[in-house]
């Protein structure tokens, strides 16, 4: 088997990552930071993040395990003294091709940025935002090329059904299931008064739909994908709509999504 592991940084992660290499080394595992056939984060949330756009351009061929040693773990399915236990589950499918693992695949959103200075697309695994850095934005919002409204406030989020759970959830989106192939849009302080009024309420797009955001021109602003965050002054549009592409993470024992969600929100 071929892996490959990122930590956190601090020294629990980093102690467990090097514990990881002793026991994977025992089972005749192959380190590989080229095309790795599993990854594993071991930190937080903010770790697999890092992880999914580490190796964004091999994500059909990827599939990803995460071991939790921070405050709150949405993606991880194994703790910081389970690491015995996950090797010898990795070993069993490695030795008897037998693929006791299950592959659970979750949406993503594929954005398209047209700026004045190029086009380039993206996928983000939680979500992506767009804000006005000195003051409101202002932007055109279309659904399936045809107008919507016209927003006012701080910014816009969009989600994914996992990232739902993430910033959308603090905006007061909903949150989705991840077998729903939809995006979320969600307002940041919107403006809503006798001259300016938003839809003041989250939206859910199915696959084929497609969101198109044009903000007022000659407007300072900063894009956000996942942890990534971009300045941006040219932007012209960006394009959101539900991937081709989905995250696949190995499940070596039961982990349902609203168990994770009782456990990171009501326990």
């Amino acid at each position: 088997m071929r892996y490959y592991v990122l930590d956190r940084g601090d020294q629990l992660s980093a102690e467990l990552a090097e514990q990881f290499h002793q026991l994977a080394a025992q089972r005749h595992f192959v380190i590989d930071a080229v095309s790795p056939e599993i990854v594993i984060s071991i930190g937080g949330d903010g770790t697999m993040l890092h992880a999914f756009h580490t190796f964004v351009n091999h994500i059909p061929n990827i599939a990803f395990v995460g071991v939790h040693t921070g405050h709150l773990g949405f993606y991880s399915d194994w703790k910081s003294d389970e690491l015995a236990q996950l090797i010898e589950l990795m070993s069993h499918d490695f030795i008897s091709a037998e693929n006791t693992a299950r592959i659970v695949k979750y949406p993503l959103l594929e954005l398209t940025i047209h700026k004045k200075s190029g086009t380039t697309t993206h996928v983000a695994l939680n979500e992506f935002t767009l804000k006005g850095v000195y003051g409101t934005l202002v932007a055109q919002i279309d659904i399936n090329q045809a107008s919507f409204e016209m927003f006012r406030g701080d910014g816009i989020c969009v989600s994914t059904p996992s990232g739902s759970t993430a910033y959308n959830k603090s905006l007061g989106g909903a949150m989705v299931h991840p077998s729903i192939e939809a995006i979320q849009i969600a307002e940041i302080a919107s403006i809503n008064n006798r001259v300016y009024r938003t839809m003041g309420a989250p939206l859910l797009l199915p696959k084929h739909h497609e969101c198109n955001i044009y903000p007022n021109q000659d407007q300072r602003l900063l894009i956000t994908i996942d942890h990534i965050v971009l300045p941006v002054d040219d932007l012209i549009s960006v394009s959101c709509k539900v991937s081709e592409q989905k995250i696949s993470f190995a499940r070596y024992r039961p982990y349902p999504f609203w168990d994770r969600v009782k456990s990171a929100f009501l326990r």
